[in-house]
């Protein structure tokens, strides 16, 4: 199993002073699944945290607290968008070409999401199947970008492992700025 350790940045240009830190574990399995780890830490009552729902793909998640994925195989435009709510809701988009998509209405390819939560840390643990994607995303190496919206009663920032705009865009191919390679003898 791959696994790669990042740290997501705030955009300048959308300051938040009640998260101190955002990370990720990420690994990927010779079994094609992909999990995500993010751990915010700072003051959680500041944030607007949406409530535990039942599990199900949810609409608009990006418009308050969510966990974002972007997955694209290398020398392709297309990509993916998976967004994982601290409600446990979800949502996949496909893009053909830079923001060029839709949402996929597809309960098989249903992430599983955990939360947890203390005082100075919220986690979101997902996981999800790379064959749900495409056959292709379980042998090839993939461009990822990890993000974060994060709502406070003062507004939004902004969180990547790169922001290569002056304006937050985590749709902006540069900004999936992980590689992770296929586990083992897998490849290609």
């Amino acid at each position: 199993m791959s696994e790669e350790r990042v740290q997501l940045r705030c955009h300048p240009a959308t300051p938040a002073d009640a998260v101190r830190s955002i990370s990720a574990l990420v690994s990927r399995s010779a079994a094609a699944q992909l999990r995500i780890r993010f751990r915010l830490e700072g003051d959680i009552a500041r944030l607007r945290v949406p409530a535990a729902a039942a599990p199900a793909i949810g609409s608009e998640l990006w418009r308050h607290t969510c966990f974002e994925a972007f997955i694209g195989l290398c020398g392709q435009a297309a990509y993916h968008e998976l967004n994982f709510s601290p409600s446990g809701q979800w949502t996949i988009y496909a893009f053909r070409q830079y923001r060029s998509g839709a949402p996929l209405a597809d309960q098989s390819m249903r992430p599983r999401i955990a939360v947890r939560r203390a005082p100075g840390w919220l986690e979101l643990d997902a996981a999800v199947g790379l064959e749900a994607l495409s056959e292709s995303h379980r042998r090839a190496p993939l461009r990822v970008g990890l993000t974060a919206v994060i709502e406070t009663s003062g507004g939004f920032s902004y969180w990547a492992i790169r922001h290569p705009s002056a304006k937050p865009d985590f749709h902006d191919p540069d900004g999936f700025a992980l590689l992770l390679e296929p586990p083992g003898d897998q490849a290609r």
